[in-house]
């Protein structure tokens, strides 16, 4: 694997990792139709955890299976494809070596009143199945937001000390937010900033609104506006990610229409955002459909979309 200028950049922005955590996050960034580009493109499946099967995947039956996310990953070019335990399980031999994979080793789900999230898989695990990488979620503003931290510290030390990267969900939800509240300009920025500071190597959040959520917050930004367009936003989170220097990916959220994502996806090109992380909007169309939107996500990456 020939390393370009621009990954091998990125790579040393993390100096105090260690060779094998390198190389695997080196994998990630190199893989797939984006590799070498510091841009990337990852399909999660943690949905079904998270809502249910049938309403993760009645929309497009095939989705059940585990095998057609493995495929639709790789047939579509991605740089990795995140998912729980028993979903990277049923297709680690068949799928071995074929795309980076990230095991999300901690999960939720909508019979929960909490917001927290139970740990569901283990370092060794990401191990066993060949994994490039652990994933995990963290609830800013949660009544259990310091445990969640506190496990992460953890198990972010042991993967990295066993040459695993570490991918953070960060997503702010709890008692002092609202809806508008959780995707505010300036509490996407702070949860973005928050999994930079406990370690993350690849920082996951939604796309930030322009709303401004805390009173503390509000004379800062009167001070020190962002401009009000998309762009401007994707890349105020990013610069909160250490100026740059950590990798951020943005979630696709709730399924849209392809005109929709697509603008998004050129609004966080034209940020620096570092990519995109979109599971529902791909899985639940059709195979075509999604190798078609997913294609044309990797061309707005690779700038030949304007």
């Amino acid at each position: 694997m020939k390393l370009t200028n621009k990954v091998r950049q990125i790579l040393s922005w993390y100096e105090s990792d260690n060779p094998g955590t390198k190389a695997n996050i080196a994998r990630i960034l190199m893989e797939g139709r984006l590799g070498g580009t510091g841009r990337m493109v990852i399909l999660p499946v943690d949905q079904g955890f998270e809502h249910g099967p049938a309403r993760s995947f009645a929309p497009n039956p095939e989705a059940y299976d585990p095998h057609y996310h493995f495929r639709l990953a790789i047939d579509a070019g991605l740089n990795a494809y995140a998912a729980p335990l028993g979903m990277l399980e049923a297709g680690a031999a068949t799928f071995a070596g074929s795309i980076p994979t990230i095991l999300k080793v901690n999960s939720s789900n909508s019979l929960s009143t909490t917001k927290d999230q139970a740990v569901t898989a283990t370092v060794a695990d990401a191990l066993r199945l060949g994994c490039s990488a652990i994933g995990f979620t963290i609830y800013p503003s949660s009544e259990y937001q310091f445990e969640m931290m506190e496990e992460l510290r953890e198990l972010a030390a042991e993967a990295k000390d066993a040459g695993l990267a570490v991918v953070v969900w960060s997503y702010p939800r709890g008692p002092m937010l609202d809806k508008t509240g959780e995707t505010a300009l300036d509490i996407c920025a702070y949860a973005a900033h928050m999994a930079a500071l406990i370690g993350a190597h690849i920082i996951k959040v939604k796309p930030p609104t322009a709303a401004i959520s805390l009173d503390a917050a509000k004379k800062t930004y009167e001070n020190s506006p962002v401009a009000d367009d998309a762009a401007a936003r994707f890349a105020h989170v990013v610069k909160a990610c250490f100026n740059g220097r950590r990798l951020v990916v943005f979630s696709g959220g709730e399924a849209k229409g392809s005109d929709a994502l697509l603008n998004e996806v050129r609004a966080i090109h034209a940020g620096g955002g570092n990519g995109s992380i979109v599971g529902r909007n791909a899985f639940q169309r059709s195979r075509e459909d999604a190798l078609k939107l997913l294609g044309d996500m990797i061309d707005i990456y690779r700038g030949k979309v304007a």
